[in-house]
């Protein structure tokens, strides 16, 4: 940590406006790119960026300049949003399907995909699905951590993932097909 940042921090945690806007600007566009994988929309993952920097700098105080600062923020960035999608999203179990969807290997792809694409891929995952996928294969998370942040069973968090590459895959699927059409 800069000797910069840390200073801005401690004047966060006396209440300074100034830095209080210094640090928002440091981080305002990472912090936004991190709630857009878990928002449905442009205008919520501003909405959650919002939240969760007013619960930082309720909760600075906190910050005891041991670790990353930058991670601390970021835990609590996607606590927000998990909040936010918590209530209105029931998690479902995939066993609950039984249509099978075959899965595609990369090497049957040919072409490229920006990543603009693959973030609006992501976000057309229903609320359930989209939540497992970025706190699993974006944050890292285990199977049992998503369990207990999102009160469901390990087993319902490996099923919604394999749900949400199901319907990834199906996307980047029907992408290459259309623009072998175009071509």
């Amino acid at each position: 940590m800069t000797e910069a940042l840390d200073n801005i921090i401690r004047g966060c945690q006396a209440g300074d406006p100034r830095t209080q806007r210094e640090l928002y600007i440091l981080f305002k566009d990472k912090m936004f790119g991190i709630c857009l994988r878990y928002a449905g929309n442009y205008d919520d993952a501003q909405d959650i960026v919002q939240d969760g920097f007013v619960k930082i700098f309720m909760k600075i105080g906190q910050f005891r300049f041991e670790g990353s600062f930058e991670g601390w923020m970021r835990r609590i960035m996607v606590n927000t949003a998990l909040e936010k999608y918590r209530m209105q999203c029931q998690i479902i179990n995939i066993n609950d399907y039984t249509k099978e969807i075959d899965t595609v290997s990369p090497s049957d792809l040919s072409g490229e995909i920006s990543a603009k694409e693959l973030v609006q891929f992501v976000q057309e995952l229903s609320p359930r699905y989209r939540m497992v996928f970025n706190l699993y294969a974006i944050e890292g998370y285990s199977h049992k951590e998503i369990g207990n942040m999102l009160d469901i069973s390990e087993g319902t968090s490996k099923s919604n993932l394999s749900r949400a590459r199901a319907i990834l895959q199906e996307k980047v699927r029907k992408y290459f097909s259309q623009s072998a059409k175009i071509k």
